[in-house]
């Protein structure tokens, strides 16, 4: 199975009154094979939806499932998977359909049978994950919103890395949490990192690579084979180094990841400081989504990278 894990929102809500036969309808459609639900198996997934397998006599699909309301999350996930899977880089679970029934969203994957990682699984997530990033275009954002865990994540079209950072993700976040009554210090001190990005990026210019957009390692596995797998994406065209930064926040990623990428394409020495500038926009997220335990985390981020540019926080 695909071992979804959602660490950003707790969403309780009871599958209830499912038309599981309207999914296998939809499933037919979209495959072009009849298909009808004979075993539902429910799959332990994450806080955001609930996964499960869905199975005839022959075939298994991998189906996640919310609230009609959030429709939308599904169609950008879908339309992500699509994208990554166009660059024929990495392994993704196929998006098979998403819609809606009378009572609930749905999103039909691929179902794959997971093995474990090992040295050359995470040597060739490396590799492939260099080769993923070097799919460019000419701006930055995508063709459409999407979200970052449950939260709106915007993408709109910019030419310009810095404003696009600036306003659209540790702004936006920032924006939520003095929506969300975090004031004070946080708003101050963040506003003044913002001001200041450019000194970050002084002999640095990012491309617009095609980005995941939410990597740590619970999304990724290795498939039955061996091959490196990722899902839950949150897409966009960034600097690469973001993707790189928060496969270091949670952990789970070992220095063969890290050496067989850098074989493919050397990071920027300031990476090591710039990684703590990308994660601070998950940390605000969880902020905002999870509430006052990130919120000294949050603060000591930003004071510790206004500290690495010259300029007190006080």
């Amino acid at each position: 199975m695909i071992g979804v894990i959602a660490i950003y929102q707790r969403v309780s809500f009871r599958v209830k009154h499912l038309n599981w036969d309207i999914i296998a309808q939809h499933i037919t459609a979209a495959t072009g094979k009849t298909f009808t639900a004979q075993k539902v198996q429910p799959l332990s997934g994450g806080d955001i939806n609930a996964a499960f397998r869905l199975q005839d006599g022959q075939n298994s699909y991998f189906v996640k499932v919310n609230r009609a309301e959030l429709a939308a999350m599904f169609a950008a996930e879908f339309t992500g998977l699509q994208d990554l899977a166009g660059t024929k880089t990495l392994r993704v679970p196929t998006p098979i359909i998403y819609g809606e029934t009378d009572t609930h969203c749905f999103l039909v994957l691929e179902y794959l049978e997971l093995g474990r990682s090992s040295t050359i699984s995470q040597r060739l997530l490396g590799q492939q994950l260099a080769c993923l990033h070097q799919q460019t275009q000419p701006y930055f954002g995508w063709h459409r919103d999407n979200t970052i865990g449950s939260t709106l994540q915007p993408n709109p079209e910019s030419n310009d890395w810095l404003n696009f950072w600036r306003e659209q993700r540790l702004g936006f976040q920032l924006q939520l949490a003095a929506k969300n009554s975090y004031k004070g210090r946080l708003q101050r001190t963040g506003e003044r990192l913002c001001d200041e990005l450019g000194a970050f990026f002084t002999d640095y210019s990012p491309s617009p690579s095609l980005l995941h957009g939410d990597l740590w390692a619970g999304n990724t596995a290795t498939d039955k084979d061996g091959t490196p797998v990722i899902f839950d994406p949150a897409c966009y065209y960034g600097d690469r180094e973001a993707d790189l930064a928060m496969t270091e926040l949670f952990g789970g990623f070992s220095r063969d990841f890290y050496a067989a990428y850098q074989d493919v394409w050397a990071l920027n020495e300031g990476y090591q400081v710039r990684k703590s500038l990308y994660n601070l926009y998950h940390i605000l997220n969880h902020l905002n989504l999870f509430g006052d335990n990130y919120l000294r985390q949050a603060e000591n981020s930003i004071t510790a990278l206004l500290s690495e540019i010259g300029i007190s926080s006080s």
